[in-house]
């Protein structure tokens, strides 16, 4: 069997990187002279797009800012955003400087730009016909991945679902990551954000998509973010571990590129769309309940997770090994405050067939996981988080 990898052409890490921008733009293949900076207030406040701009208008190249993508976007802001605010500066190239949300309009907003297609029609594994302009990513959280995946989500709240776009061309041409940029992260979004890596890296170990490729670079991630998560939360001065939770992060979105996540991902994506309950949060909620779930399937895989992690021993029993991974990650999420209750949500029993069905419905993910669920299935893990 082949595997076939694909990944951003060009990654710098680093303290102080961003600062190199300006120079870093020379490897792009196009001559940048108007670009799009897509951002959040966040980065307003604490003079980081003042800084940028500054910086790239002393080297010449125009900036137009864009600061409107909502938290968790759904199609029509993505739309409204991209033809009221970047088609008509005709940018040469994007920026991106904040979390996922960011970082995925970012690259909807490239390939917006040099096709006729609705993002609509886009929905999807490769629909988009053809690639988009130059994408520079720079991510503030330590979460998503984005800035290493051809995925990029949207809200559609007409059907209370999180869909899709994964396409090739969505691969960023650029990406600086820079840690000096989460030490201001809110504890809450670091604690989400980062239990969405390791998710991400976990879900694409036991994936039944799971490859060489991808185990390489899953097992580093999950070292690397059980080395640091509580202390980047405990201790979020630490650069050395916030540098750890973006590398752990960037490997967890390559593991994701390569492997695909799994049931977690389809059951959060229902709590998303209809009850606002974001993708970190969600994910870090089910993913000890649906582990559980998994664990007879896959207890090999999650001892090695364990083992990875110094969690557990090589001479535990693969069993052993699983439930002390699936008990450590409750503890993390004790840790970090996480909530535990669905109800602080707004879901409650007469809820839960509905989710079961949408989460059903997410095939894409579904069969990755490696123990097929039933509805009934679905509707025990989350009737779970129902205390």
């Amino acid at each position: 069997m082949s595997y076939h990898f694909q990944t951003v052409k060009h990654l710098v890490h680093g303290a102080g990187s961003l600062d190199e921008l300006p120079e870093r733009l020379a490897l792009l293949d196009t001559q940048v002279k108007r670009l799009v900076l897509v951002t959040q207030d966040a980065m307003h406040r604490l003079g980081v797009t003042q800084r940028v701009s500054d910086r790239l208008e002393a080297a010449g190249i125009a900036v137009h800012v864009v600061d409107e993508v909502e938290i968790e976007p759904t199609l029509d802001n993505i739309e409204r955003v991209f033809h009221q605010q970047v088609a008509p500066h005709a940018p040469d190239a994007l920026l991106a400087i904040g979390g996922g949300s960011v970082l995925d309009a970012a690259k909807l907003f490239s390939v917006l730009l040099t096709n006729d297609v609705p993002l609509r029609d886009m929905l999807g594994i490769d629909k988009v016909p053809r690639a988009g302009i130059a994408t520079v990513l720079v991510p503030t959280t330590a979460g998503t991945g984005s800035e290493v995946t051809p995925n990029a989500i949207v809200t559609l709240p007409d059907e209370a679902l999180k869909v899709g776009v994964v396409s090739r061309h969505l691969l960023p041409s650029l990406v600086l990551l820079d840690p000096l940029l989460t030490l201001s992260l809110p504890r809450s979004i670091t604690a989400a954000t980062g239990m969405d890596a390791f998710t991400h890296a976990l879900e694409s170990f036991i994936s039944t998509k799971a490859n060489p490729v991808s185990d390489g670079f899953a097992l580093e991630s999950m070292r690397l973010i059980a080395g640091s998560l509580v202390q980047s939360y405990e201790q979020p001065e630490s650069v050395q571990a916030r540098a750890d939770m973006l590398l752990g992060s960037m490997y967890g979105g390559l593991a994701l590129t390569a492997a695909g996540t799994a049931a977690v991902h389809a059951l959060a994506y229902p709590l998303g769309g209809q009850f606002h309950v974001t993708h970190g949060v969600a994910n870090a909620m089910l993913l000890p309940h649906v582990m559980l779930f998994n664990q007879d399937a896959c207890a090999e895989r999650l001892k090695r997770a364990a083992c990875v992690c110094g969690i557990a021993r090589q001479e535990d029993s693969a069993e052993q090994a699983a439930s002390q991974l699936v008990a450590q990650i409750v503890d993390w999420t004790r840790r970090l405050q996480i909530p535990q209750d669905l109800r602080a949500f707004g879901v409650d029993d007469r809820h839960v067939a509905q989710l079961a069905i949408a989460a059903s419905k997410v095939t894409r993910l579904m069969v990755n996981n490696p123990k097929a669920m039933s509805l009934a299935d679905i509707e025990a893990v989350y009737r779970r988080l129902l205390p």
